[in-house]
């Protein structure tokens, strides 16, 4: 584990795996430590990546003032986080809610990215979500499925808000749900600080008409990485969500869900490496 201190002197902590030229990665959850990212399916054989967890999870010291939990109050974490890498540009990739963060990095920051790469993203920060009907349309895709039966009424009850979330609903979010699924979803509370997830979201997060803006000036390729059985992006919410902006391709890897390293690691590499292995324009003067 290695540190740095954010501009506030939050001491933020990340991870190192693998060798070679870094890919920075950012957590969702919310508010997950990126323990569960793993080595991304096997990425670490072609890219050394550098993990962070968020401020207030995993190694990263608890934020003094619980506000900069906040989605876009992160923003500077990560800023902090490249110069600390020494990286003039940085190729960037982010799961789930933590997509939003790196869509928010990527506004602020545009000719601060080399590559960006959304894997199911969360697309809050372009006034995008995915919907009950998205997650149901998607759910019943699965209904040939042992486990269907019981989860699926306990889906409709949770996204009534008549229940809490629980157990029944976690293969939901795996394309496959085997011993490897099983033991990711048991790791999964300790790794987040509910708290902070509470806060991520918290209003006034996202301005996304100003966001879309900002990122007309983003030239770098993005990938946005959905999974076929997902239902928080389904592939067509991944596509909105790559409008926004001006260079960027969609994936849709079949039969995953929301954890595609998991579901079919081969696939996941072979098509993150394809993108991270093309050319791009080399760099030019940074700007902040």
């Amino acid at each position: 584990m290695r540190t740095f201190s954010a501009a506030d002197g939050t001491r933020l902590a990340y991870h190192v795996r693998g060798e070679g030229e870094p890919l920075a990665v950012l957590p969702g959850g919310p508010m997950r430590a990126s323990a569960y990212l793993g080595d991304l399916g096997g990425l670490t054989a072609h890219r050394r990546l550098d993990l962070l967890d968020l401020r207030g999870t995993g190694g990263s010291a608890v934020a003094a003032d619980p506000a900069t939990y906040r989605c876009d109050r992160m923003v500077g974490d990560v800023e902090a986080w490249r110069a600390h890498l020494g990286l003039d540009r940085v190729d960037l990739l982010a799961h789930s809610a933590g997509a939003a963060l790196a869509m928010l990095y990527a506004a602020r920051h545009p000719h601060r990215i080399r590559r960006l790469l959304l894997i199911t993203p969360n697309p809050s920060a372009l006034g995008l979500r995915a919907t009950d009907e998205d997650r149901l349309a998607a759910a019943a895709s699965r209904a040939h499925e042992p486990w269907f039966p019981e989860a699926y009424p306990a889906l409709r009850a949770w996204l009534a808000g008549g229940t809490d979330f629980d157990d029944r609903l976690v293969p939901f979010f795996h394309g496959h749900w085997d011993d490897t699924a099983r033991a990711h979803a048991d790791a999964e509370p300790e790794e987040t600080n509910d708290e902070a997830a509470g806060r991520y979201f918290a209003e006034g997060a996202f301005t996304p008409a100003a966001t879309r803006t900002a990122l007309a000036a983003l030239t770098a390729p993005v990938l946005v990485y959905a999974g076929e059985v997902d239902g928080g992006p389904r592939p067509s919410l991944a596509r909105r969500a790559a409008e926004a902006f001006p260079n960027a391709e969609v994936a849709v890897q079949p039969g995953a869900a929301h954890y595609p390293w998991l579901d079919d690691p081969a696939e996941f590499r072979k098509r993150i490496t394809g993108f991270l292995d093309r050319p791009v324009v080399p760099d030019r003067p940074s700007a902040t």
